[in-house]
């Protein structure tokens, strides 16, 4: 499937890497990263919408959807770094970022190495990993099963995924929409046959959270490093579940920050596109 209107492209990305790209649109440039279990399709109302008024970039991550998928080279950073070289090679030194769960994670790390590339940044129902891990325990912790499993050592989360692979990616398509009809069956078949082809990118990539990933957000942490650009960040209301303030976590990564709960489910870019849509064109209205 195929955003209507958009023109497909394969761009390099970093280490020989390769990016299936959808881009729509002229204007101002906005990338938009999707997340899991998804491919750059959950943008398709978003970023349709945007595409009156600016250039619209619509990757699919290392390890997702068309792009390529290798064994290695799942950090945060390195996955930044595909989406830099990618916009840079479009044509596009400095743009706006948005990032959904994973997508999310990579936005909030391209900001962070790349200040010079990325002028506003928003973030979609994540928290920093860092700060991800810790407010994870007890009980409650159990809503976080699949970031445990996929950080165990290679073999066996990708034997385990690959024996039932539509059941594994089909529950959290079916327990984090609140709108079930805002992921249509040829959607739904979409992300299916994406998540089947890359269990073991996937996995590499969730596991990289659990190692590298920490090390990099500590290093950045004990620096007192700091988003320096405006900062939007969209979320469900996590913390009144598991007992944390999302707002707080999220204003020490990010001093220009406005912070604000949706009523959606966590596939809201799909479930409420229009409120997406809004809080991305009041975002580009902020100054630096």
């Amino acid at each position: 499937m195929k955003i209507n209107g958009f023109d497909y492209h394969q761009v390099p990305g970093t280490d020989g890497v390769t990016l299936n790209v959808a881009v729509g649109g002229s204007g101002t440039p906005i990338v938009l990263l999707h997340g899991f279990p998804q491919t750059h399709l959950m943008w398709r109302h978003v970023a349709t919408d945007l595409a009156a008024h600016h250039t619209v970039i619509c990757p699919d991550l290392r390890g997702y959807g068309g792009s390529a998928k290798p064994t290695e080279g799942y950090s945060k950073r390195a996955m930044a770094a595909d989406i830099i070289e990618a916009v840079q090679s479009l044509g596009h030194s400095t743009f706006a970022l948005a990032g959904h769960d994973r997508g999310a994670l990579v936005a909030f790390r391209a900001a962070l190495d790349h200040p010079q590339a990325v002028t506003h940044l928003l973030i979609l129902d994540v928290l920093p990993t860092l700060d991800m891990w810790s407010v994870l325990q007890g009980t409650s912790a159990a809503v976080g099963f699949h970031l445990y499993l996929m950080a165990q050592p290679p073999g066996l989360p990708e034997q385990l995924i690959a024996a039932a692979p539509d059941a594994f990616f089909g529950h959290f398509l079916d327990i984090w929409t609140k709108s079930p009809d805002a992921i249509p069956h040829d959607v739904r078949t979409a992300y299916l046959d994406a998540c089947r082809a890359a269990v073991p990118s996937i996995v590499a990539d969730y596991r990289a959270s659990a190692t590298i990933d920490v090390t990099h957000d500590e290093a950045d942490r004990a620096a007192g490093a700091q988003l320096q650009l405006p900062v939007t960040v969209i979320q469900q209301d996590w913390g009144a579940a598991l007992g944390f303030d999302a707002r707080a976590l999220w204003k020490a990564w990010a001093p220009d920050l406005h912070h604000q709960l949706t009523t959606a489910g966590h596939f809201m870019a799909e479930e409420d596109p229009g409120e997406i849509t809004a809080a991305i064109e009041q975002l580009l209205t902020r100054q630096a």
